[in-house]
């Protein structure tokens, strides 16, 4: 079954709703609760997590070092956990978000149809970033050179992914709303 039948058989506009809130639920849970408990460690140092344009290998041991063990054991039982489950709830909700304009002004097919695989692959990055800080914060302070570079290289996919997606987003939404002004005027 390819991709296009998945996603047209999901695009009601209930189930693109549920699914955002759901997801942006998630996403605020934790801006709000688990990203501030684990930073309250951190002295004002950013989380790998929340750095877009990525980190380096001193920087890492600094921020593992300020985290304490009690931080770094936070990060990885309470942020890691939300994390692992709003990677999949990004990439199909974003996914279904984008057919859904794409749809109302009737691009829904090859080429804008690959705008909906960038949430897909920015989360399949995050997980394969949060698959790399765990390694890294479960052998600190033994941590290596290369495990730091791959785990940024997961780090910004992620963002560039994410970045273009909502660009794209943006655009889409002012093509949807171009065509809404246009439908409005022409039948005043």
């Amino acid at each position: 079954m390819n991709l296009n039948k998945i996603i047209e058989r999901n695009l009601s506009g209930k189930k693109v709703l549920g699914l955002f809130m759901l997801t942006n639920l998630v996403y605020a849970f934790m801006l709000l609760v688990t990203i501030p408990k684990t930073m309250t460690f951190a002295n004002e140092m950013k989380l790998l997590d929340m750095m877009p344009t990525g980190y380096d290998f001193e920087y890492v041991n600094k921020l593992f070092s300020a985290l304490g063990s009690n931080g770094r054991e936070t990060y990885l039982t309470n942020q890691i956990p939300v994390d692992m489950i709003y990677p999949l709830l990004f990439g199909i909700t974003y996914c279904l978000v984008m057919a859904y304009f794409l749809k109302k002004i009737n691009k829904l097919n090859a080429p804008y149809m690959y705008l909906g695989v960038l949430p897909i692959i920015a989360g399949i990055a995050d997980y394969f970033e949060n698959i790399g800080i765990i390694g890294m914060l479960n052998s600190y302070p033994d941590i290596t050179e290369t495990t730091v570079s791959t785990t940024n290289m997961f780090s910004i996919i992620k963002s560039v992914s994410t970045s273009v997606f909502f660009i794209s987003l943006i655009l889409i939404l002012i093509l949807v709303a171009i065509k809404f002004l246009k439908k409005s005027m022409s039948t005043t």
